[in-house]
């Protein structure tokens, strides 16, 4: 294996031509994303490089083998740099298999950045059958991301001892409590949930406002989305732009017209231009039967509540707890602050964004948020794969 300084240094080396060569990468990453996205993504790209070598030594993973990563179809840099450049620190061999949805972009990114590092990091073209076969089933470390059901269908086909990482996706409620600064929130709740136009998983799918701030907040959030603009991924002033992931936009249309009347504010859907106008869709008081749907569009889900305890105990049951992963609070909810942060990473009067640190732990206590599993035990926590690999994975296995 080279050297760990060796592989350091070729971190550094990414690093620096990531920020003296941010357009051109940037220019790659707007055929998937908007132009303020990715440059979120290089940010947290850069920022996930510089604190590798630390965030190797506070954990002291294992020497792995063999790696095997099933990519997101989303955050293709960020992804890279989490799944493939930072374990490359500790692991022999990785190979990662795109996102049918973004192999092109994800292949020219790799043609980019290989030259640079000259890691043996390597691109799969196989069909995910085959990846599994050949990859993944004689691999140390197997890391899914994507949808939980088939990640299940993967973990089911490896053996004892190989160590899975699933990382998926949660409802991640945004809450509006009494003493909130409504505009605050009102225009952060926008910026989260219009990252990427809406095709990030960390946008919140569902708004829980107390029913005593409900026509305000609703006044305050309709006005930071009438200054809105529309335009391609490529403008740097646009707010949101035309929807790119497959089914995204039928799956958006389809919520929308069966909540038609529920809808408060735009909603417009162009199909032949993939855009949808950020929507305020208010439905009843949520349930722990409530199905709430990930989105992948600019669609404000909103439900009002009457008490802290009684949301508390929606947010902690049932489809909540299996898909329990972030969770956001503005104004005065300390019961339900306590509540939700035994089951989610929770910020309060800030969003999400704020504490995604590539260096560290992310993710909550749902099963199908995130889980870690070795064929025998199984731990539902925050995944960050080096400390993973430490705590999980036998030292030493052959």
């Amino acid at each position: 294996m080279t050297t760990v300084s060796a592989r350091s240094a070729a971190l550094r080396q990414v690093r620096d031509f990531l920020a003296d060569h941010a357009e051109q990468v940037r220019a790659l990453l707007c055929e998937i994303s908007t132009h303020r996205a990715a440059g979120y993504e290089v940010e947290a790209a850069l920022a996930t490089l510089d604190g590798a070598d630390a965030e190797v030594a506070r954990h002291r993973p294992h020497e792995v083998s063999r790696s095997a990563v099933f990519m997101p179809s989303n955050l293709i840099l960020y992804s890279y740099v989490l799944y493939l450049l930072v374990p490359s620190l500790y692991t022999r061999r990785l190979v990662f298999r795109p996102s049918s949805q973004v192999k092109d972009q994800m292949a020219r990114l790799h043609a980019m950045l290989a030259p640079v590092h000259g890691l043996p990091v390597e691109l799969a073209t196989t069909s995910q059958r085959d990846f599994l076969e050949e990859e993944a089933l004689r691999a140390d470390v197997v890391v899914f991301t994507g949808a939980y059901r088939n990640a299940e269908q993967v973990r089911s086909q490896l053996a004892p001892g190989q160590l899975f990482l699933f990382l998926g996706s949660g409802v991640n409620p945004f809450v509006v409590a009494p003493g909130a600064d409504l505009a605050r929130a009102a225009r952060d709740v926008v910026e989260i949930r219009l990252l990427n136009a809406g095709q990030d998983c960390l946008g919140p799918d569902l708004l829980c406002v107390h029913e005593s701030l409900l026509t305000p907040f609703l006044d305050a959030l309709v006005t930071e989305l009438k200054g809105l603009r529309h335009g391609p991924y490529t403008e740097p002033d646009a707010d949101y732009g035309p929807l790119f992931y497959e089914g995204a936009l039928e799956e958006a249309a389809l919520f929308l017209a069966r909540h038609r009347e529920r809808i408060v504010h735009g909603g417009a859907v162009d199909f032949a231009d993939r855009r949808v106008d950020p929507a305020v869709v208010l439905g009843p008081p949520a349930t722990p039967r409530t199905q709430v749907p990930e989105f992948f569009a600019p669609v404000f889900n909103l439900t009002p509540y009457r008490d802290e305890l009684s949301l508390a105990a929606v947010l902690t049951t049932g489809m909540f707890t299996e898909r329990a992963l972030g969770s956001t609070v503005y104004g005065h909810a300390p019961d339900l602050v306590r509540a939700l942060a035994r089951r989610t990473t929770v910020t309060t009067d800030t969003t999400l964004l704020a504490v995604d640190d590539g260096n560290a732990p992310f993710g909550g206590y749902g099963r199908q948020a995130n889980y870690i599993t070795d064929g025998s035990d199984q731990w539902v926590e925050p995944i960050l794969i080096s400390k993973a690999v430490a705590e999980h994975l036998p030292e030493g296995r052959p």
